[in-house]
C-alpha cells in the first residue's frame, strides 16, 4: 500500500507499507519528515527523522519491544511506569501477583502490558495538509490485557506527520459497562542527531519532582523545582507533577528538540538509560502508581479519553 499526494508546492506526503528490521511497517512522510511505525511490536515508533537526521534512539530493535522492554516510542498501557501489585477501582480488586508482567527489579509490574503486543489495526489513513494514521486496539478482547486490567477498553491512536512536527494522540474509550481508569503514557527515547548526551541540555519547566521510596514509588512528598537548563550527567529516573507549561526539550550546539504535552498529560517522567546517548522523555496522564492511590481520571461507559503530545525538532 502506497499513497501519496502533494500537499503544498513541492511538499509531498505519503504513506507507504516498508519493511523494518524485517517486520512489516507503515512509513508516513512529509516533506523531509519520516515517521516509521510497528503495529506488530506494540505500535512501536522505530524511526522519527527530521531532513534526514534521526531523532528516536531504538536500542535493542524491535526485538527489544517484542521481548517487553522500552526502545524507540513505546505505548505504556494501561498504566505507565511502576505499579503495586494490589489495588481497588471501586468495588474491583485487583492482584497482579503471580501473573506473568514485565517488572523492575523491585518485583514491581512496570509499563503495562502493551508493549510489543499484537493485534493492534490500521483503521484510517488520511492524506491533507499532514499525513495522518489511525489505530486501534480493543483491549477488551485481549485476555492477557483484561487479566491484569479488567476494564474493558478501545485504545486508538493517531499520528499526524507534517514536515515539521509529529504529534501524537491517544484515546481511551470505556468499551463495557464499567468505568475505566486512565493511567497510560508513552516511552520515546531521543536523541540529537551528531550530539553525544554529555554535551547536551536538558530543558524543563517549572514542576513538582515527585518524592520515591526505596522501591521508586511516590511517597506523597513533592519537591518544588524552577524551570531550569540541566545537564544530564547525574543520571535521572524522576517523575514529575506539571503545571501550566508542559513543554519539556533536549539542546545541544544548534540543535533543539520540544516535546510539548497538552492539559491532560498532568505528569512527565525523565529517564536517562546507562551507555546510550538518548534521554526518553515521557508523557505520563497520572504520577507513577496512580491507579494504587486512587487519583486517576475515570472514563464512564461510552465515554473517550484523549491526550496529546508533539515533537518538534529546531
Amino acid at each position: 500500500m502506497t499513497r501519496s499526494r502533494r500537499v503544498a508546492g513541492d511538499v509531498r506526503a505519503t504513506a507507504s507499507v516498508v519493511e523494518f528490521d524485517g517486520h512489516a511497517a507503515l512509513a508516513l512522510t512529509a516533506g523531509t519528515a519520516v515517521f516509521t511505525v510497528v503495529p506488530g511490536a506494540g505500535l512501536l515508533g522505530t524511526s522519527l527523522r527530521f531532513a534526514g537526521l534521526e531523532y528516536l534512539a531504538l536500542d535493542g530493535g524491535v526485538v527489544a519491544a517484542l521481548g517487553g522492554h522500552t526502545t524507540g516510542m513505546a505505548l505504556l498501557a494501561p498504566w505507565a511506569n511502576r505499579l503495586s501489585d494490589t489495588w481497588t477501582v471501586g468495588r474491583r480488586v485487583v492482584d497482579l501477583r503471580g501473573l506473568e508482567l514485565h517488572r523492575d527489579a523491585n518485583g514491581l509490574a512496570l509499563h503495562g502490558t502493551m508493549i510489543g503486543r499484537v493485534g493492534w489495526e490500521l483503521v484510517a489513513v488520511r492524506i491533507a495538509s499532514t499525513v495522518t494514521a489511525s489505530f486501534r486496539f480493543d483491549a477488551a478482547a485481549a485476555p492477557a490485557v483484561m487479566e491484569s486490567f479488567p476494564f474493558p477498553h478501545e485504545l486508538r491512536v493517531t499520528f499526524a506527520l507534517s514536515p515539521g512536527r509529529l504529534e501524537v494522540a491517544t484515546t481511551m474509550t470505556a468499551s463495557g459497562r464499567r468505568a475505566v481508569p486512565v493511567a497510560f503514557g508513552w516511552h520515546p527515547y531521543f536523541v540529537l542527531p551528531g550530539v553525544a548526551r554529555d554535551r547536551l541540555r536538558l530543558e524543563l519547566p517549572d514542576r513538582r519532582r515527585l518524592v520515591l521510596d526505596d522501591r521508586r514509588l511516590p511517597t506523597g512528598e513533592e519537591v518544588v523545582e524552577p524551570a531550569a537548563s540541566l545537564r544530564p550527567d547525574r543520571g535521572f529516573d524522576d517523575g514529575y507533577r506539571l503545571g501550566r507549561d508542559r513543554r519539556l526539550g533536549l539542546s545541544g550546539g544548534r540543535r533543539r528538540l520540544s516535546v510539548t504535552l497538552d492539559h491532560h498529560y498532568r505528569c512527565a517522567q525523565v529517564y536517562t538509560p546507562p551507555d546510550s546517548d538518548s534521554i526518553a522523555l515521557e508523557p505520563m496522564t497520572v504520577p507513577t502508581d496512580a491507579l494504587a492511590r486512587g487519583t486517576t481520571p475515570m472514563v464512564v461507559p461510552g465515554e473517550r479519553f484523549t491526550a496529546r503530545f508533539a515533537v518538534t525538532p529546531s
